[in-house]
């Protein structure tokens, strides 16, 4: 699969996952509809950001660094984009249970910027 291939592919399915959220906020109560109205929502959420930080986080290597190998960026930045989607939706998740406070947002980052420093150290 080329680059080209995998970046329209990835703007259809983030397209797809918003269109969803989109539809989850629209139709979706959660207090209706109770444990699945979160997962659904969660899911779409999870989803739709990891699209926009991958393609975003794609854009941005491509124009700082010009020389570099472009499958490793791709790889590089799904990762990335998968990361900060669990660290947003970690966020999310803790403040619908009303346990988020500054010191909680900073574990859950520091947790995300270790598993990527595992990451980049393998």
């Amino acid at each position: 699969m080329t680059v080209r291939t995998y970046l329209w592919g990835m703007r259809l399915s983030t397209l797809a996952a918003l269109a969803a959220l989109g539809a989850v906020l629209y139709y979706v109560d959660p207090v209706r509809d109770g444990i699945l109205g979160r997962v659904l929502f969660y899911v779409s959420l999870f989803f739709s950001i990891t699209g926009m930080a991958t393609l975003f986080l794609f854009w941005v290597r491509r124009r700082w660094n010009v020389n570099e190998v472009v499958y490793q960026n791709v790889g590089l930045s799904f990762r990335q984009g998968m990361l900060v989607a669990f660290a947003v939706c970690g966020m999310f998740a803790l403040q619908s249970f009303r346990l988020l406070v500054w010191w909680d947002a900073g574990i859950v980052i520091a947790g995300i910027l270790l598993i990527e420093l595992w990451f980049l150290s393998r």
